[in-house]
């Protein structure tokens, strides 16, 4: 019986041995299916890679028209860039202060500058002191001739004192009016209906009240959508031209009083912060030392008056033999 269990004990070790080797191998087959799997993001280029690894899908707005995911080419190995948008509705306004020579030729010639690239004057204001005139002209340019109709008055001006341009998108409130719009005009076609089906006066007149508001809205809204139909058509430019007096508003302009409150402010501010600093170093450098400085001028006359004898004082009244008693 003894032989018979160390025959067994001599077969379960071999087995234990293949079964370990054998899990060995499998976990060694695993390690290598995972680290090719994996290795396909940052492999050698030129790999094929691993064909069951997902594709990452294209970002919105980066697929081409077919829908493949892939950005034009201009066929020399770039990429066409993305047209502007030209459906933008923007409304532009600004400014011009101009100086002029000779005032009167120079509104003339501004003024043939914005009819020719299809403008007109809205409105305008003169004011003649001598040599001290001013014209302030507000023009309306047409919004696709807006930077060439800039060049040109600055080209009348011997110098540009201020210059000012602000655009402003604002095709979101013209797609407000109008989808507005729709929504009344449907409702005023169901009033309008019911109207022609009313069987009583009271009804009736009920009806034509609310016609009346919503027509009322409508109007309003119409023009409200004509007016910024217009202002996005036609900029506004506020133009002033000037001898002395635009030079005298330059010189303004070159002064600020809040920078030089600030700039007041920022010196007082160092100045103490200066102070507060000397202070500080006097409290916890200087005064100790000067304090450890008179210890020692007082230790030291103590120890001179107490090591060093006196000299013997001499007597106040006269010394015999000098003029004195005998």
């Amino acid at each position: 019986m003894a032989t018979m269990g160390a025959i067994e004990r001599r077969g379960v070790a071999p087995r234990l041995i293949l079964l370990l080797v054998v899990g060995a191998l499998v976990a060694a087959c695993a390690g290598g299916a995972t680290s090719q799997i994996l290795s396909t993001v940052g492999g050698p280029v030129g790999e094929e890679p691993y064909r069951g690894a997902p594709t990452a899908a294209p970002a919105p707005g980066f697929e081409d028209g077919d829908g493949s995911g892939t950005l034009p080419d201009d066929g020399s190995g770039g990429y066409v860039p993305s047209t502007p948008r030209d459906d933008l509705q923007i409304v532009y306004t600004g400014s011009l202060q101009l100086v002029v020579d000779d005032l009167q030729p120079a509104l003339a010639r501004a003024k043939a500058a914005v009819l020719a690239v299809g403008g007109y004057i809205g409105a305008s204001e003169e004011s003649n002191d001598g040599d001290r005139s001013v014209a302030t002209i507000t023009y309306r340019i047409p919004a696709t001739r807006w930077e060439d109709a800039i060049a040109d008055l600055r080209g009348l001006a011997s110098k540009v004192v201020a210059e000012q341009t602000q655009a402003t998108e604002v095709g979101g409130q013209i797609v407000d009016l109008e989808a507005r719009l729709r929504n009344l005009r449907a409702s005023e076609a169901s009033l309008q209906e019911i109207a022609k089906s009313a069987g009583k006066i009271s009804d009736l007149l009920e009806v034509e009240a609310q016609l009346t508001q919503i027509r009322g809205q409508i109007e309003q809204l119409d023009g409200q959508l004509a007016r910024l139909q217009d202002q996005v058509a036609y900029g506004t430019l506020v133009t002033t031209f000037g001898l002395q007096i635009v030079a005298v508003q330059e010189q303004a302009q070159g002064w600020d009083p809040a920078k030089d409150v600030d700039g007041a402010t920022a010196t007082l501010i160092g100045a103490g912060q200066t102070l507060v600093s000397a202070a500080i170093w006097i409290g916890i450098v200087w005064l100790p030392v000067i304090l450890v400085l008179v210890v020692l001028v007082l230790v030291g006359r103590w120890l001179y008056r107490r090591l060093v004898p006196r000299a013997p004082r001499r007597p106040n009244g006269p010394i015999p033999g000098w003029g004195g008693e005998a």
